[in-house]
């Protein structure tokens, strides 16, 4: 995967496909967030699909009704802090 640079922040969303217990749904995230969600994977030593499956069912347990990309950032955002207060 691509790592972003100083032009990524002109560069707009970018769309994958991931799969979720056997099916494929389409994600859309600016390339700040694909970075970080494979760094978090790689972390975890999980693949992407299973990282992005694991933040959808924590999603839905909440009952929350947000979509899968803003519950990816969200989870991402708490990452982060959860690191720095660490």
């Amino acid at each position: 995967m691509d790592r972003t640079g100083p032009d990524d922040a002109k560069r707009g969303p970018i769309k994958r496909s991931v799969m979720i217990a056997g099916h494929a749904t389409s994600v859309t995230l600016e390339p700040i967030f694909w970075d970080a969600l494979r760094e978090a994977a790689d972390a975890d030593r999980l693949p992407l699909s299973a990282l992005v499956a694991r933040i959808d069912a924590e999603r839905a347990g909440q009952g929350a009704a947000v979509n899968l990309a803003s519950a990816i950032r969200v989870w991402l955002f708490q990452r982060l802090r959860a690191d720095t207060v660490a």
